[in-house]
Protein backbone atom coordinates (compact mmCIF):
# COMPACT_ATOMS: atom_id res chain seq x y z
CA UNK A 1 0.00 0.00 0.00
CA UNK A 2 1.33 3.45 -0.94
CA UNK A 3 1.85 5.91 1.93
CA UNK A 4 0.10 8.69 0.03
CA UNK A 5 -2.17 7.99 -2.92
CA UNK A 6 -4.55 10.38 -4.68
CA UNK A 7 -7.91 8.78 -5.34
CA UNK A 8 -10.02 11.16 -7.42
CA UNK A 9 -11.90 14.40 -7.55
CA UNK A 10 -15.43 14.07 -6.14
CA UNK A 11 -18.10 16.72 -5.67
CA UNK A 12 -15.57 19.52 -5.83
CA UNK A 13 -13.27 17.90 -3.26
CA UNK A 14 -9.96 16.08 -3.51
CA UNK A 15 -9.68 12.57 -2.07
CA UNK A 16 -6.36 11.03 -1.06
CA UNK A 17 -5.23 7.99 0.94
CA UNK A 18 -2.69 8.57 3.72
CA UNK A 19 -1.47 5.30 5.25
CA UNK A 20 -4.78 3.60 4.56
CA UNK A 21 -6.90 6.47 5.90
CA UNK A 22 -9.13 8.19 3.36
CA UNK A 23 -8.85 11.97 3.61
CA UNK A 24 -11.27 14.24 1.81
CA UNK A 25 -10.36 17.94 1.38
CA UNK A 26 -13.46 20.07 0.83
CA UNK A 27 -13.64 23.18 -1.30
CA UNK A 28 -14.27 26.64 0.11
CA UNK A 29 -17.97 26.63 -0.69
CA UNK A 30 -18.90 23.97 1.87
CA UNK A 31 -20.48 24.82 5.18
CA UNK A 32 -17.67 26.37 7.21
CA UNK A 33 -18.90 25.32 10.65
CA UNK A 34 -19.58 21.73 9.60
CA UNK A 35 -16.09 21.37 8.18
CA UNK A 36 -14.24 23.06 11.03
CA UNK A 37 -14.71 20.19 13.45
CA UNK A 38 -17.25 17.38 13.68
CA UNK A 39 -17.41 13.68 14.53
CA UNK A 40 -20.13 11.57 12.96
CA UNK A 41 -21.02 7.93 12.41
CA UNK A 42 -22.16 6.29 9.20
CA UNK A 43 -24.64 3.41 9.54
CA UNK A 44 -26.20 0.95 7.13
CA UNK A 45 -27.01 -2.75 7.37
CA UNK A 46 -23.62 -3.81 6.00
CA UNK A 47 -21.36 -1.74 8.26
CA UNK A 48 -20.78 1.29 10.49
CA UNK A 49 -17.76 3.55 10.85
CA UNK A 50 -16.84 6.91 12.36
CA UNK A 51 -15.42 9.87 10.52
CA UNK A 52 -14.00 13.12 11.81
CA UNK A 53 -13.79 16.47 10.03
CA UNK A 54 -11.04 18.94 11.04
CA UNK A 55 -10.57 22.20 9.17
CA UNK A 56 -12.13 20.81 6.05
CA UNK A 57 -10.29 17.49 6.10
CA UNK A 58 -12.49 14.42 6.47
CA UNK A 59 -10.79 11.43 8.11
CA UNK A 60 -12.47 8.05 7.73
CA UNK A 61 -11.04 5.24 9.82
CA UNK A 62 -12.09 2.11 7.98
CA UNK A 63 -12.77 -0.91 10.22
CA UNK A 64 -11.15 -4.18 9.19
CA UNK A 65 -14.43 -5.30 7.63
CA UNK A 66 -14.54 -2.35 5.23
CA UNK A 67 -10.92 -2.89 4.17
CA UNK A 68 -11.75 -6.49 3.25
CA UNK A 69 -15.19 -5.71 1.77
CA UNK A 70 -13.60 -3.17 -0.58
CA UNK A 71 -11.66 -6.05 -2.20
CA UNK A 72 -14.76 -8.06 -3.13
CA UNK A 73 -14.49 -7.18 -6.83
CA UNK A 74 -10.95 -8.57 -7.02
CA UNK A 75 -9.93 -12.17 -7.64
CA UNK A 76 -7.61 -12.26 -4.64
CA UNK A 77 -10.52 -12.18 -2.19
CA UNK A 78 -10.10 -15.47 -0.34
CA UNK A 79 -12.69 -17.88 1.01
CA UNK A 80 -11.59 -16.80 4.48
CA UNK A 81 -12.32 -13.17 3.59
CA UNK A 82 -15.75 -14.04 2.16
CA UNK A 83 -16.61 -15.95 5.30
CA UNK A 84 -15.49 -13.03 7.46
CA UNK A 85 -17.69 -10.63 5.46
CA UNK A 86 -20.73 -12.90 5.74
CA UNK A 87 -20.17 -13.36 9.48
CA UNK A 88 -19.97 -9.59 9.95
CA UNK A 89 -23.10 -8.88 7.91
CA UNK A 90 -24.98 -11.74 9.55
CA UNK A 91 -24.17 -10.53 13.07
CA UNK A 92 -25.33 -6.99 12.25
CA UNK A 93 -28.67 -8.32 10.99
CA UNK A 94 -29.25 -11.30 13.26
CA UNK A 95 -27.48 -10.27 16.46
CA UNK A 96 -25.08 -13.22 16.70
CA UNK A 97 -22.12 -14.67 14.82
CA UNK A 98 -23.13 -17.60 12.59
CA UNK A 99 -21.41 -20.96 12.64
CA UNK A 100 -21.02 -21.26 8.88
CA UNK A 101 -18.86 -24.38 8.81
CA UNK A 102 -21.16 -26.29 11.17
CA UNK A 103 -24.53 -24.65 10.58
CA UNK A 104 -27.77 -25.74 12.24
CA UNK A 105 -30.30 -23.01 11.42
CA UNK A 106 -31.96 -22.19 8.09
CA UNK A 107 -30.19 -18.84 7.88
CA UNK A 108 -26.78 -20.31 8.74
CA UNK A 109 -27.16 -23.06 6.16
CA UNK A 110 -27.95 -20.53 3.43
CA UNK A 111 -24.59 -18.90 4.19
CA UNK A 112 -22.94 -22.32 3.83
CA UNK A 113 -24.63 -22.80 0.48
CA UNK A 114 -23.34 -19.43 -0.73
CA UNK A 115 -19.76 -20.48 -0.09
CA UNK A 116 -19.77 -24.20 -0.86
CA UNK A 117 -22.61 -25.20 -3.18
CA UNK A 118 -22.15 -23.90 -6.73
CA UNK A 119 -24.52 -25.69 -9.06
CA UNK A 120 -24.12 -24.10 -12.56
CA UNK A 121 -27.86 -24.46 -13.16
CA UNK A 122 -28.29 -21.78 -10.50
CA UNK A 123 -26.66 -19.28 -12.85
CA UNK A 124 -29.14 -20.17 -15.59
CA UNK A 125 -32.05 -19.75 -13.19
CA UNK A 126 -30.86 -16.50 -11.61
CA UNK A 127 -30.32 -14.92 -15.05
CA UNK A 128 -33.57 -13.12 -15.94
CA UNK A 129 -33.01 -13.88 -19.63
CA UNK A 130 -31.92 -17.52 -19.64
CA UNK A 131 -34.45 -18.52 -16.95
CA UNK A 132 -37.29 -17.95 -19.42
CA UNK A 133 -36.08 -20.76 -21.69
CA UNK A 134 -35.37 -22.98 -18.68
CA UNK A 135 -38.87 -22.59 -17.22
CA UNK A 136 -40.50 -22.92 -20.64
CA UNK A 137 -38.75 -26.25 -21.22
CA UNK A 138 -39.65 -27.55 -17.77
CA UNK A 139 -43.29 -26.51 -17.42
CA UNK A 140 -44.38 -24.72 -20.61
CA UNK A 141 -44.27 -21.24 -22.14
CA UNK A 142 -47.74 -20.39 -20.83
CA UNK A 143 -46.21 -19.82 -17.39
CA UNK A 144 -43.54 -17.35 -18.59
CA UNK A 145 -43.97 -13.61 -19.13
CA UNK A 146 -43.25 -13.10 -22.87
CA UNK A 147 -39.88 -11.64 -23.87
CA UNK A 148 -39.86 -8.60 -26.16
CA UNK A 149 -36.12 -8.13 -26.63
CA UNK A 150 -32.63 -8.54 -25.21
CA UNK A 151 -29.62 -6.24 -25.61
CA UNK A 152 -26.01 -6.13 -24.44
CA UNK A 153 -25.81 -2.34 -24.08
CA UNK A 154 -28.30 0.43 -23.23
CA UNK A 155 -27.60 2.21 -26.52
CA UNK A 156 -28.74 -0.92 -28.38
CA UNK A 157 -32.26 -0.88 -26.93
CA UNK A 158 -34.71 -0.54 -29.81
CA UNK A 159 -37.34 1.63 -28.16
CA UNK A 160 -39.08 2.30 -31.46
CA UNK A 161 -39.87 -1.42 -31.79
CA UNK A 162 -41.28 -1.77 -28.28
CA UNK A 163 -45.01 -1.43 -27.54
CA UNK A 164 -46.45 1.44 -25.54
CA UNK A 165 -46.25 -0.60 -22.31
CA UNK A 166 -43.36 -2.87 -21.29
CA UNK A 167 -40.90 -3.68 -18.50
CA UNK A 168 -37.10 -3.30 -18.70
CA UNK A 169 -34.79 -5.32 -16.44
CA UNK A 170 -31.12 -6.13 -16.05
CA UNK A 171 -30.25 -9.82 -16.07
CA UNK A 172 -28.01 -9.82 -12.99
CA UNK A 173 -29.53 -7.38 -10.53
CA UNK A 174 -32.13 -7.32 -7.81
CA UNK A 175 -34.74 -4.60 -8.17
CA UNK A 176 -33.13 -3.09 -11.27
CA UNK A 177 -36.45 -2.88 -13.10
CA UNK A 178 -38.28 -0.12 -14.95
CA UNK A 179 -42.03 -0.40 -15.59
CA UNK A 180 -43.14 1.68 -18.57
CA UNK A 181 -46.89 2.27 -18.80
CA UNK A 182 -46.73 5.04 -21.39
CA UNK A 183 -43.74 5.08 -23.73
CA UNK A 184 -44.54 8.60 -24.93
CA UNK A 185 -43.67 9.90 -21.44
CA UNK A 186 -40.39 7.96 -21.19
CA UNK A 187 -37.12 9.92 -21.17
CA UNK A 188 -35.10 7.58 -23.36
CA UNK A 189 -31.67 9.14 -22.76
CA UNK A 190 -32.22 9.15 -19.01
CA UNK A 191 -33.29 5.50 -19.22
CA UNK A 192 -30.11 4.59 -21.11
CA UNK A 193 -28.05 6.37 -18.43
CA UNK A 194 -29.79 4.47 -15.63
CA UNK A 195 -29.22 1.11 -17.28
CA UNK A 196 -25.60 1.93 -17.99
CA UNK A 197 -25.14 2.29 -14.23
CA UNK A 198 -27.07 -0.90 -13.56
CA UNK A 199 -24.79 -2.85 -15.91
CA UNK A 200 -21.71 -1.81 -13.93
CA UNK A 201 -20.03 -4.78 -12.22
CA UNK A 202 -20.82 -3.22 -8.84
CA UNK A 203 -24.52 -3.78 -9.53
CA UNK A 204 -24.06 -7.52 -9.92
CA UNK A 205 -26.06 -8.77 -6.93
CA UNK A 206 -23.38 -11.35 -6.12
CA UNK A 207 -21.05 -8.72 -4.73
CA UNK A 208 -23.42 -7.62 -1.98
CA UNK A 209 -23.36 -10.85 0.04
CA UNK A 210 -21.96 -13.53 -2.33
CA UNK A 211 -25.22 -15.03 -3.58
CA UNK A 212 -23.33 -17.29 -5.95
CA UNK A 213 -26.06 -17.78 -8.57
CA UNK A 214 -25.58 -14.18 -9.76
CA UNK A 215 -21.78 -14.27 -10.06
CA UNK A 216 -21.37 -15.49 -13.64
CA UNK A 217 -24.47 -13.98 -15.23
CA UNK A 218 -23.81 -12.15 -18.51
CA UNK A 219 -24.94 -8.53 -17.97
CA UNK A 220 -27.73 -7.71 -20.39
CA UNK A 221 -31.01 -5.82 -20.60
CA UNK A 222 -34.32 -7.49 -21.35
CA UNK A 223 -37.74 -6.14 -22.19
CA UNK A 224 -40.79 -8.08 -21.06
CA UNK A 225 -44.41 -7.77 -21.93
CA UNK A 226 -46.28 -5.59 -19.44
CA UNK A 227 -48.86 -7.83 -17.80
CA UNK A 228 -51.46 -5.31 -16.69
CA UNK A 229 -53.47 -7.83 -14.74
CA UNK A 230 -50.65 -8.14 -12.23
CA UNK A 231 -51.20 -4.53 -11.30
CA UNK A 232 -54.54 -5.56 -9.82
CA UNK A 233 -53.16 -8.62 -8.05
CA UNK A 234 -50.12 -7.83 -5.94
CA UNK A 235 -50.09 -11.15 -4.09
CA UNK A 236 -46.96 -13.19 -4.70
CA UNK A 237 -46.92 -16.86 -3.72
CA UNK A 238 -43.42 -17.98 -2.74
CA UNK A 239 -43.03 -21.71 -2.26
CA UNK A 240 -40.20 -23.00 -0.05
CA UNK A 241 -38.83 -26.27 -1.44
CA UNK A 242 -36.59 -28.54 0.61
CA UNK A 243 -35.07 -31.69 -0.89
CA UNK A 244 -36.77 -30.66 -4.18
CA UNK A 245 -40.26 -30.80 -2.64
CA UNK A 246 -42.63 -28.02 -1.51
CA UNK A 247 -42.89 -27.55 2.23
CA UNK A 248 -44.58 -24.21 2.95
CA UNK A 249 -45.94 -21.12 1.22
CA UNK A 250 -44.97 -17.54 1.89
CA UNK A 251 -47.82 -15.32 0.68
CA UNK A 252 -46.89 -11.67 0.16
CA UNK A 253 -49.93 -9.38 0.04
CA UNK A 254 -49.73 -5.87 -1.47
CA UNK A 255 -46.22 -6.74 -2.60
CA UNK A 256 -43.74 -3.84 -2.72
CA UNK A 257 -46.17 -1.30 -1.27
CA UNK A 258 -46.33 0.48 2.07
CA UNK A 259 -49.19 -1.89 3.01
CA UNK A 260 -47.19 -5.08 2.48
CA UNK A 261 -48.00 -7.99 4.80
CA UNK A 262 -46.76 -11.59 4.76
CA UNK A 263 -48.38 -14.80 5.94
CA UNK A 264 -47.02 -18.34 5.97
CA UNK A 265 -49.16 -21.39 5.21
CA UNK A 266 -48.71 -25.13 5.09
CA UNK A 267 -49.48 -26.95 1.85
CA UNK A 268 -53.17 -27.18 2.77
CA UNK A 269 -53.41 -23.41 3.30
CA UNK A 270 -53.49 -23.57 7.09
CA UNK A 271 -51.96 -20.38 8.47
CA UNK A 272 -48.72 -20.90 10.41
CA UNK A 273 -47.59 -19.03 13.51
CA UNK A 274 -44.63 -17.48 11.74
CA UNK A 275 -43.45 -13.98 10.92
CA UNK A 276 -40.48 -12.53 9.02
CA UNK A 277 -39.66 -8.95 7.98
CA UNK A 278 -43.28 -7.74 7.66
CA UNK A 279 -46.36 -8.03 9.88
CA UNK A 280 -48.86 -10.80 9.31
CA UNK A 281 -52.13 -10.13 7.55
CA UNK A 282 -54.81 -10.59 10.19
CA UNK A 283 -57.60 -11.14 7.67
CA UNK A 284 -58.83 -14.56 6.61
CA UNK A 285 -57.10 -14.71 3.24
CA UNK A 286 -58.76 -17.03 0.69
CA UNK A 287 -56.87 -20.00 -0.63
CA UNK A 288 -55.65 -19.26 -4.18
CA UNK A 289 -57.66 -21.31 -6.65
CA UNK A 290 -54.48 -22.29 -8.49
CA UNK A 291 -52.61 -23.42 -5.37
CA UNK A 292 -52.43 -27.08 -6.39
CA UNK A 293 -51.14 -26.06 -9.81
CA UNK A 294 -48.47 -23.82 -8.24
CA UNK A 295 -47.32 -26.61 -5.93
CA UNK A 296 -46.96 -29.02 -8.85
CA UNK A 297 -45.08 -26.47 -10.94
CA UNK A 298 -42.83 -25.64 -8.01
CA UNK A 299 -41.89 -29.30 -7.51
CA UNK A 300 -41.06 -29.71 -11.19
CA UNK A 301 -38.88 -26.61 -11.16
CA UNK A 302 -37.11 -27.59 -7.93
CA UNK A 303 -35.80 -30.93 -9.15
CA UNK A 304 -32.27 -29.68 -9.91
CA UNK A 305 -31.83 -28.26 -6.42
CA UNK A 306 -31.54 -30.86 -3.64
CA UNK A 307 -31.08 -28.49 -0.69
CA UNK A 308 -33.28 -25.42 -0.90
CA UNK A 309 -34.92 -23.23 -3.51
CA UNK A 310 -37.82 -20.81 -3.34
CA UNK A 311 -40.03 -20.67 -6.44
CA UNK A 312 -42.30 -17.65 -6.77
CA UNK A 313 -45.54 -17.27 -8.73
CA UNK A 314 -48.35 -14.84 -9.47
CA UNK A 315 -51.87 -15.83 -10.37
CA UNK A 316 -54.71 -14.05 -12.11
CA UNK A 317 -57.83 -15.79 -13.25
CA UNK A 318 -56.94 -19.37 -14.12
CA UNK A 319 -53.41 -18.45 -15.14
CA UNK A 320 -50.19 -18.95 -13.16
CA UNK A 321 -47.09 -16.95 -14.05
CA UNK A 322 -43.58 -17.78 -12.88
CA UNK A 323 -41.86 -14.89 -11.09
CA UNK A 324 -38.37 -16.03 -10.04
CA UNK A 325 -36.11 -18.56 -8.36
CA UNK A 326 -34.51 -17.58 -5.05
CA UNK A 327 -31.71 -19.70 -3.63
CA UNK A 328 -31.01 -17.61 -0.52
CA UNK A 329 -34.37 -16.34 0.74
CA UNK A 330 -33.96 -12.86 2.25
CA UNK A 331 -30.19 -13.28 1.83
CA UNK A 332 -30.29 -15.82 4.67
CA UNK A 333 -30.31 -12.92 7.12
CA UNK A 334 -33.91 -12.45 8.24
CA UNK A 335 -35.08 -13.22 11.77
CA UNK A 336 -37.90 -15.69 12.36
CA UNK A 337 -40.60 -15.12 14.94
CA UNK A 338 -40.84 -17.42 16.83
CA UNK A 339 -37.12 -18.16 16.64
CA UNK A 340 -37.57 -21.95 16.66
CA UNK A 341 -38.64 -21.79 13.00
CA UNK A 342 -35.05 -21.01 12.07
CA UNK A 343 -33.90 -24.34 13.51
CA UNK A 344 -37.00 -26.20 12.34
CA UNK A 345 -36.45 -25.20 8.71
CA UNK A 346 -32.71 -25.68 9.10
CA UNK A 347 -33.27 -29.36 9.90
CA UNK A 348 -34.90 -29.76 6.48
CA UNK A 349 -31.67 -28.84 4.67
CA UNK A 350 -29.45 -31.91 4.64
CA UNK A 351 -26.02 -30.60 3.71
CA UNK A 352 -23.28 -32.94 2.47
CA UNK A 353 -20.23 -33.45 4.64
CA UNK A 354 -17.68 -33.63 1.81
CA UNK A 355 -18.97 -31.05 -0.69
CA UNK A 356 -16.59 -28.17 0.00
CA UNK A 357 -14.59 -28.98 -3.13
CA UNK A 358 -17.35 -27.20 -5.08
CA UNK A 359 -16.18 -23.76 -3.99
CA UNK A 360 -15.95 -21.44 -7.01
Amino acid sequence: MKLIEKIKEKDGARQINICGIKVLRYNKYDNLLLNTFSIRTHHDWTCSYKYMTILGFKFIIWPRYMMIYAKRFKKELSLKDKKYILEYQFKRRMGYKPNIDNPTTFNEKLQWLKLYYHNPVMTTCADKYSVKSYVSEKVGTEHVVPLLGVWDKPEDIEFDKLPNQFVLKTTWGCGNNLIVKDKSKLNIEETRTIFKKWLNIKKNHYYLSFEWGYKNIVPRIIAEEYVGELGDNLTCYKIFNFNSKPYLIQAVFDDKTSYETINYYDLNWNKLDLRQNFPNNENEMPKPKNLDKMLKLSEKLAQEFPYFVRVDFYEFGNKVLFSEFTFYSDNGMAKFQPEEWDKKLGKLIHLPTDNKSKVG
